[in-house]
């Protein structure tokens, strides 16, 4: 049996997927990114073969490929591509009925337009501000002195919505700790924050061409009330991915790690 890997080195976590020869997920890894984006790569390859009896290695891959923010840094990879074909293939690979994605990542957020055969039709990228990506959250997080996936689900509970108005994470940060220590309702508060992302994807689900319905991948797509605001504000319907939605990149260069590789 040959095997075929995707490692998506990306700038918060590094991810890892290994597929068989027909396209089973034979192992999976997902693990917080170092600094140093090789040996963050290399432990991911290092956990996911070891998920596999009789690989020792990740050069024992038939073919691999790297993708994300440090595509270039993955150990023994055969071939670099870019995170926005890898997560398009990622996504037509588990749903091919999937048209829209919105990928919000550490660090940017994109909108991608998926082809019929997995690649990429349209983009549009969002790289220069934090706002509104994965950090962003880290850091209203923080603020609220809660867990991450605590303060995803806050704001399912709020009956009202408090508008977040600053445009800058550091900015929206000052914001909201104002609005907390003035003893505003949390959870109202949490459901200003995801509404206002929620307004940043707009123009990314434009471009990706969405008109009734939009998949989500990245960390950030675990968040059910940025899914909530996302189907409120722009009248999409989320659909739901039977792979977590945060391998979509590792799962799609390990596709495409596939297809090259049983050509060879």
């Amino acid at each position: 049996m040959k095997y075929f890997g995707g490692c998506d080195a990306g700038s918060t976590y590094t991810k890892c997927v290994i597929l068989d020869e027909t396209g089973r997920i034979a192992a999976h890894v997902t693990n917080r990114s170092r600094i140093n984006p090789v040996l963050s790569a290399q432990a991911a390859l290092d956990e996911a073969v070891a998920q596999i009896p009789g690989l020792r290695e990740a050069r024992e891959l038939a073919y691999l490929v790297g993708t994300g923010y440090g595509r270039n840094k993955v150990p023994f990879a055969d071939e670099n591509i870019s995170e926005i074909s890898c997560h398009a293939m990622g996504v037509h690979v588990v749903n091919p009925e999937v048209k829209a994605v919105i990928d919000i990542g550490g660090q940017d957020v994109k909108g991608i337009a998926v082809d019929t055969d997995g690649t990429v039709l349209d983009f549009a990228m969002n790289d220069k501000c934090a706002a509104g990506t994965g950090r962003f959250f880290e850091t209203m997080a923080n603020a609220f002195e809660m867990p991450l996936d605590e303060f995803s689900r806050l704001s399912l509970r709020a009956k009202n919505v408090i508008p977040i108005t600053a445009q800058c994470t550091v900015f929206a940060e000052s914001e909201v700790i104002s609005l907390v220590g003035e003893g505003k309702p949390m959870e109202e508060i949490a459901a200003g924050i995801e509404m206002s992302v929620a307004k940043r994807c707009f123009v990314m689900a434009k471009k990706a061409g969405a008109t009734d319905s939009v998949a989500l991948t990245g960390g950030c797509a675990k968040n059910e009330g940025l899914k909530e605001a996302i189907e409120k504000v722009l009248k999409l319907k989320v659909i739901e991915l039977a792979v977590d939605p945060q391998l979509m990149g590792a799962l799609g260069a390990a596709e495409y790690a596939r297809q090259k590789g049983r050509k060879g």
